[in-house]
């Protein structure tokens, strides 16, 4: 079979691990970014089983854990403090195969980078048209035209490639709350614990990041659009600055300049990833809150996944059908998942918060791991493990 080409339209999480399990295959790919450089900012992320399952098919998952810091537990607590609930990594790692790795995203893109050839990475390409019809598929970009055999739009919450082939899809929708990252100064003691403190319409959690340093997030119920009265920082320290330690220290070895604000948005479930031999990806396909942390997982195992279903296959379209299958039931039903979980996480009616914070401190760690087997247990196409074995361990 002649070598194929791929044309990436995004140069993120998402598409540079696609561009790297094409690559792998044989494939000749480009990532097209409409930034000037291939980089994060700011904040950490956060990589369950599922995603180090699908860097390990990638090649990548040795190299990704070094440089992230591994939490013995985690948990959630209440607006005094007291836990809710807890995980143990360790088990989470016995029934998974892997712990919850966390790193800083920039850390995270580096890897995906220099696990690709130079050439292939083309920042500063803004895409303006990208056509499939019968006979040809072009895309045009500041760098020129391209006319590959397969595109994938991984471009993000609002993609330019959706927009494009999918003009009826829904847009993105507000969830209700707007959330802030940030990541701390070097701690002298950071706290050995993470965790996820639920108040009343807000939320702030913090985990490990090597170093030393915390990666941070907190979350507000308010109207789309609603700008802070001083500076985002100065708006963090009044709503959390009273707040059960750690959160106080970690607030004051956050720099000021230095946090990030995001309204936040998920996606209606679309009827299709594919449109012919242009495939979504990632939050282009099926953007999610963060409240599973799931995001970038997914969008690792979109990745792999869609190579395998062209591995082997001169149907480009054919093939395309078949990842479409296999990954739009799951992902929608994460999306809907991680927003009733960010609905619960920012109630705000005393009653309900009572019922919500009793209910999580009755529910045993094992009922709370099952309940993330769904999720956590995936295995990629073609690996020998099933999901029924990962499930029985």
């Amino acid at each position: 079979m002649p070598q194929r080409a791929a044309t990436i339209i995004g140069g993120g999480i998402g598409g540079l691990a696609a561009a790297i399990a094409l690559h792998r295959r044989g494939w000749r790919v480009e990532v097209l970014e409409r930034a000037t450089e291939f980089t994060e900012i700011g904040a950490g992320i956060s990589l369950w089983p599922n995603a180090l399952h699908a860097l390990e098919m990638l090649g990548l998952a040795d190299a990704v854990r070094a440089l992230g810091a591994v939490e013995a537990t985690g948990g959630v607590r209440d607006r005094r403090g007291r836990w809710l609930s807890r995980t143990d990594n360790a088990e989470l790692a016995r029934r998974f195969g892997h712990p919850l790795v966390v790193l800083h995203r920039a850390d995270l893109l580096r890897v995906l980078t220099e696990a690709l050839p130079a050439d292939s990475l083309r920042s500063g390409s803004e895409v303006t048209v990208v056509r499939d019809d019968d006979h040809s598929l072009v895309v045009e970009h500041r760098g020129g035209a391209s006319r590959p055999d397969l595109v994938v739009g991984a471009d993000g919450l609002r993609s330019a490639v959706r927009r494009a082939l999918w003009p009826d899809a829904a847009g993105p929708r507000y969830a209700g709350y707007t959330a802030w990252r940030m990541v701390t100064e070097p701690l002298a003691e950071p706290p050995a614990e993470g965790a996820a403190t639920w108040g009343r319409g807000e939320r702030f959690g913090y985990t490990a990041l090597p170093g030393g340093r915390m990666y941070c997030f907190a979350t507000a119920s308010l109207p789309a659009g609603t700008a802070s009265s001083s500076s985002e920082y100065a708006e963090l320290l009044r709503r959390f600055g009273s707040w059960p330690a750690p959160v106080p220290a970690l607030l004051a070895a956050v720099p000021a300049d230095a946090v990030l604000r995001h309204d936040l948005y998920d996606l209606p479930p679309l009827p299709s990833f594919v449109r012919g031999r242009v495939a979504l990806l990632g939050d282009a396909a099926h953007a999610m809150t963060p409240n599973l942390g799931q995001g970038a997982c997914q969008a690792l195992e979109d990745a792999v996944t869609l190579a395998h279903c062209l591995d082997g296959t001169p149907d480009v379209a054919a093939a395309l059908r078949s990842y479409d299958l296999l990954r739009r039931p799951r992902t929608q039903a994460i999306t809907r998942r991680s927003a009733r979980l960010g609905a619960v996480g920012q109630l705000s009616w005393p009653p309900a918060v009572l019922l919500r914070d009793t209910a999580a401190r009755l529910t045993p760690m094992w009922a709370t791991l099952r309940s993330m087997t769904p999720v956590l247990s995936w295995t990629a196409p073609g690996d020998p493990v099933t999901a029924t074995e990962s499930e029985s361990n």
